[in-house]
């Protein structure tokens, strides 16, 4: 039997926690240093970290903010947003995270995650993908990069396939549609991407 995993996601913009709901009206919903201490305490099983405006402004991860969480926590730690370099994904790791999640910038440069999973590991390289319904796509699902501001022109289950010849060691899976609904996981969704990729697929948005 599998066992169940509890994955908290925190979306992090200007240093603080916040929630929206399908990617936009964020509000600011406290720090996350400590919410991350806090759920570490109720026995999560892994946290997952995201810059949500770092690729958008053009920097680079805020190693200070990823150090103090990493701190806090001792269960597996994957930090995503504005992490472009193979020198990025080092000083993350440096700082803390076990596992780095590559999304705008492995759109825009998908060698990043072959180098990645080469020099450190396809277990450090996860994808990330912002994803939402779109029924010009053959898969019904597209891609977006940017904290979901710019269409990738992507198929999702094509760019997941992709993504995972190149190196990634999982597949961190944000429903657009479903994210901070409270409605429940996109089943279809995940099903499609669970289905046809041979990693373990994290679905993200709805819970």
């Amino acid at each position: 039997m599998l066992k169940k995993r509890i994955i908290i996601c925190l979306d992090v913009k200007d240093g603080r926690t916040t929630k929206g709901v399908k990617f936009q009206n964020n509000i600011d919903i406290g720090d996350p240093v400590d919410m991350a201490a806090e759920y570490y305490s109720q026995g999560v099983d892994e946290l997952v970290f995201y810059d949500i405006m770092a690729s958008a402004r053009g920097r680079g991860p805020i190693l200070d903010l990823i150090s103090r969480v990493a701190s806090k926590i001792f269960i597996p730690f994957c930090v995503g947003g504005g992490i472009g370099t193979l020198d990025d994904i080092r000083s993350t790791i440096f700082a803390g995270a076990e596992k780095v999640s590559l999304n705008s910038q492995a759109v825009k440069h998908p060698e990043l995650i072959s180098e990645g999973a080469r020099i450190f590991g396809k277990q450090c390289i996860v994808l990330g993908m912002d994803v939402r319904r779109d029924p010009s796509k053959p898969s019904g699902f597209g891609t977006t990069i940017n904290g979901g501001r710019v269409d990738t022109g992507l198929d999702a289950l094509d760019w997941a396939k992709r993504g995972v010849e190149l190196g990634a060691g999982e597949i961190v899976l944000n429903s657009m549609d479903a994210d901070g609904t409270r409605n429940g996981y996109d089943i279809e969704l995940t099903k499609l991407i669970a289905d046809n990729v041979p990693v373990p697929v994290i679905a993200s948005g709805g819970g």
